[in-house]
C-alpha cells in the first residue's frame, strides 16, 4: 500500500537512539489508533500492523454480516446486500475483514498524526536518556568539547547527547577548547521543562575514585578498598586506602611500581597532588598518616570536641599546614577532627645559632658574641644588658636592639 507522507520518515523514527523496538511499535500503534477513533468512532475491531523496518503499515477492519436493515453500528456491522457486492460468497453472521488505506484518512488527519509521532518519539527518547544517566551518577564518561561558553562547558557524548561541565565543576587548570576529549563523572541529572539536564564533574571525590579504579585492578576487583577521598581539586587530595588481605599493600599497589600507576591520575587531575595513606582505627595514627609528610612529635585528642593539638618540631610546621594551609585542612576532613598545629616546646630544639640572625644583625656585632663564647640566640638573652656591655665592646644600645630581635623570635 502507499504510505504517504507519514511512513516517508519511518527510518528516521527507527534511528532514534535509545528508544527499543517493542516501545517504537506501541507508539506508532497508539498513533494510527488515535487516528481510527476519530474517523469511526471505534478501534476495537481493528488490527494495526506496523513494521519498523521497511515502514510498511497495514491496517484491518472486521465488522460482522447483518440482515438488511438489522444493522444498528455500521462502524462495527455491514449490511448482508453491501457485504455481498464486496465479497458474494459473505452470508449473516460471516466477518467481513476490509483493508483500510492511510488515504482514506485525508491529508490533514494524516499531517497531524505525523506532527504527534514526531512529538512523541522525541518525549520518549528524552526520557530514555533521562533514565540511562540517572542510572549512571557516579559513573566516569568521555565527551567531545563542543563549545566553550564562559560559566559551563557543553559536551557531547558517543551518542550525541549534551552533557553540561560547569566551571565550577572544572579543575581551575581546566582548559578546554572544541574538539577535545574530556573525561568527568556524572554529578547530576534533572529534568528541565522535559529536557533533560545532565550535569558531569573533574571536581567530585567520585571522579577520582573513578580514576583509581580503573587504574588499580585489586581496587576494581575489592581487594583494596577505598574508605575516604577528600580533594583540593587541583591542588591536593588524600586517599584512604584499606585491604583486607595482610599480603597486599595498599598503598604501594596504588601508586605502582616508581609511581606508574598514580602518574597516569595526577596527569588527569592537571598535576593535583595525591597522598594515599592507609586507613587504620587508631586515630592518632590515622591523624599523623593523615598530616603526611610531616613528621609529628605527639598528640593531644579531646574526642567530645573533635580537636587534636599536634606538636611537631619548627622545621615541621610548615609540612603540616601546607601550601595555602591544603595539607591541614584536608586532614581535618580526612579524619573528622579540627587540628591545631603547635612547636614542640623542647629548649634544645628550639634554641637558635646567632648566625641566623645575619640578614637583621651586623656580622661584626655577632662576632663580638662568638667571641665571648655566646653563639646561640638563648646564651645571649640568658645574660643582662649590664652583663653584655661590660663583657663586649658593644653599646647598651645596640645591646638592647639586639636582645630585642632575638626575644621576638620566641615570641
Amino acid at each position: 500500500m502507499s504510505n504517504i507522507n507519514l511512513i516517508d520518515s519511518f527510518q528516521e523514527f527507527k534511528d532514534f537512539k535509545n528508544i527499543d523496538r517493542p516501545t517504537m511499535m506501541s507508539v506508532l500503534e497508539d498513533v494510527f489508533r488515535s487516528m481510527i477513533r476519530k474517523k469511526y468512532g471505534n478501534d476495537e475491531n481493528c488490527d494495526v500492523i506496523v513494521n519498523t523496518d521497511n515502514g510498511d503499515l497495514e491496517i484491518w477492519r472486521t465488522r460482522i454480516v447483518m440482515e438488511d436493515g438489522f444493522s444498528e453500528d455500521d462502524d462495527l456491522e455491514i449490511e448482508l446486500a453491501e457485504a455481498k457486492t464486496l465479497d458474494p460468497d459473505l452470508e449473516v453472521g460471516d466477518e467481513y475483514i476490509e483493508q483500510i488505506t492511510l488515504e482514506s484518512f485525508g491529508r490533514r488527519a494524516i499531517l497531524a498524526a505525523r506532527q504527534t509521532l514526531v512529538s512523541k518519539i522525541l518525549e520518549l527518547e528524552k526520557d530514555e536518556i533521562f533514565k540511562k544517566y540517572k542510572d549512571r551518577v557516579g559513573e566516569i564518561v568521555t565527551g567531545e568539547v563542543y563549545q566553550v561558553w564562559k560559566k559551563e562547558t557543553l559536551v557531547l557524548d558517543d551518542e550525541g547527547n549534551e552533557l553540561l561541565l560547569p566551571k565550577s565543576e572544572q579543575i581551575p587548570a581546566d582548559y578546554f577548547k572544541k574538539g577535545d576529549s574530556v573525561k568527568a563523572v556524572v554529578s547530576k541529572v534533572d529534568m528541565l521543562n522535559s529536557n533533560p539536564k545532565i550535569i558531569i564533574s573533574r571536581t567530585a571525590p567520585e571522579f577520582l575514585q573513578r580514576l583509581f579504579e580503573q587504574e588499580v585492578p585489586e581496587i576494581f576487583d575489592g581487594l583494596i578498598t577505598i574508605k575516604k577521598i577528600v580533594r583540593e581539586p587541583g591542588e591536593r587530595a588524600k586517599v584512604a586506602v584499606e585491604s583486607y588481605d595482610d599480603r597486599i599493600d595498599p598503598v604501594g599497589a596504588c601508586v605502582g611500581m616508581k609511581g606508574s600507576r598514580i602518574h597516569g591520575i595526577v596527569r588527569e587531575l592537571k598535576n593535583e597532588n595525591i597522598d594515599v595513606i592507609n586507613y587504620t582505627n587508631n586515630l592518632q595514627l590515622y591523624i599523623q598518616r593523615a598530616l603526611s609528610p610531616a613528621k609529628i612529635t605527639s598528640i593531644k585528642l579531646d574526642d567530645e570536641k573533635k580537636t587534636a593539638a599536634v606538636y611537631l618540631k619548627p622545621d615541621q610546621v610548615s609540612l603540616a599546614i601546607g601550601r595555602g594551609g591544603h595539607n591541614i585542612k584536608l586532614a581535618g576532613k580526612l579524619t573528622g577532627y579540627e587540628i591545631d598545629v603547635y612547636r614542640e616546646a623542647d629548649e634544645q630544639d628550639e634554641d637558635v645559632d646567632i648566625e641566623e640572625f645575619s640578614d637583621e644583625i651586623e656580622s661584626w656585632i655577632l662576632d663580638e658574641f662568638k667571641r665571648i663564647g655566646l653563639d646561640t640566640a638563648k646564651s645571649v638573652l640568658a645574660l643582662t644588658v649590664g652583663e653584655l656591655v661590660k663583657r663586649t665592646d658593644l653599646e647598651e644600645e645596640t645591646v638592647k636592639e639586639v636582645l630585642s630581635i632575638l626575644q621576638a623570635e620566641f615570641e
